[in-house]
């Protein structure tokens, strides 16, 4: 049967559903434990020597999961920054790292077409020898549609894609070769929505993802998530729990402070704050302070059921700052 492109609305034809969710099994809620991963904003400056660098390094320090955005441009009002694509790095992720898991956080379903993003996913898979994240969004900023000429849909249209896109890459799995290691690949999925993207990732996640460090938005979503897993029959512990976030670390309060002077450069609401405003101003929104304070707070966050911390390393030449969560933050945690 030919896959045949989708109309405006009408989504993609010609698929049968697909068996509800990936059941790849997550930690057990119980064990009281986290890891952390490396989380990269690559349209802010992501070139291929910095990416090399941050595969090797992530893989060698024993990070959990490495994933980059799939942006077209800058979101920070800063075109001139590089922003390499994001598929093409992830095929040489897998030719860089050797044990770590990597993946897109996420890839919006209005850049490509669902049967193409399910060969690109399941080739880069194989190759890495199952260690992809499939994330996958409806996608959100407007402006990088228009800027590019790429069709940004109404919130209701963009969703209906997103599930029926979901629908098509399964179905493109099972009728072409090769298929991915796992098949159907473990998808990731972000959100709060209680009507809709929740009832979703019930049906279609192996992980959740929450894009801030909000512990009260967490703890309502996880019950409402609960709920829609309870309500199609599904172990809610079968998803793992992730919150994404930044952070700024320091051996001491100078350490800390050159870092934060060198983040307000970069992040478009720090712009023009001095290091202290900048350090009081993420205290809450970011894991900021020494590995101990950093290590403490992660712990308390896990006890709420988080099983995956994935930082934002806004310091893309830093390598010292990797090297310092690997050796005193990860082992306090997990």
């Amino acid at each position: 049967m030919r896959l045949r492109a989708a109309a405006r609305i009408t989504g993609y034809v010609g698929f049968s559903r697909p068996r509800p969710y990936d059941q790849t099994p997550a930690r057990l809620q119980s064990e009281k434990m986290a890891k952390v991963g490396i989380m990269l904003e690559g349209q802010e400056g992501l070139n291929w020597e910095r990416w090399r660098r941050i595969c090797l390094d992530t893989d060698a320090l024993g990070f959990d999961s490495l994933r980059r955005s799939d942006h077209l441009v800058s979101l920070m009002g800063a075109p001139e920054r590089d922003c390499i694509e994001t598929w093409a790095s992830l095929a040489l992720a897998a030719e860089w790292t050797k044990r770590i898991q990597f993946g897109p956080m996420v890839s919006p379903m209005t850049f490509r077409h669902p049967a193409i993003l399910a060969k690109m996913a399941a080739s880069v898979d194989i190759l890495s020898g199952g260690r992809v994240i499939l994330g996958v969004g409806a996608g959100w900023n407007e402006n990088e549609h228009m800027m590019f000429g790429v069709p940004f849909f109404t919130e209701k249209e963009r969703f209906d894609r997103l599930e029926q896109g979901i629908h098509a890459m399964r179905e493109t799995w099972n009728r072409s070769n090769p298929k991915p290691v796992h098949n159907p690949m473990p998808l990731l999925m972000g959100g709060k929505g209680k009507k809709r993207t929740l009832p979703i990732v019930a049906r279609e996640a192996s992980e959740w993802n929450v894009s801030r460090l909000d512990l009260e938005l967490y703890k309502d979503g996880r019950q409402v998530l609960e709920a829609s897993c309870r309500e199609i029959g599904r172990d809610p512990g079968s998803i793992r729990h992730s919150i994404m976030a930044g952070f700024l670390i320091g051996r001491d309060r100078t350490e800390l402070r050159e870092r934060a002077a060198q983040v307000s450069s970069i992040v478009r609401d720090l712009n023009g704050m001095t290091p202290d405003d900048v350090i009081e101003n993420r205290k809450q929104a970011w894991f900021v302070g020494t590995p101990e304070e950093i290590a403490e707070r992660m712990r308390g966050i896990a006890t709420l059921g988080v099983d995956l911390f994935m930082l934002q390393h806004w310091l893309l030449d830093d390598a010292d700052a990797l090297k310092l969560l690997a050796e005193q933050v990860l082992p306090a945690v997990a």
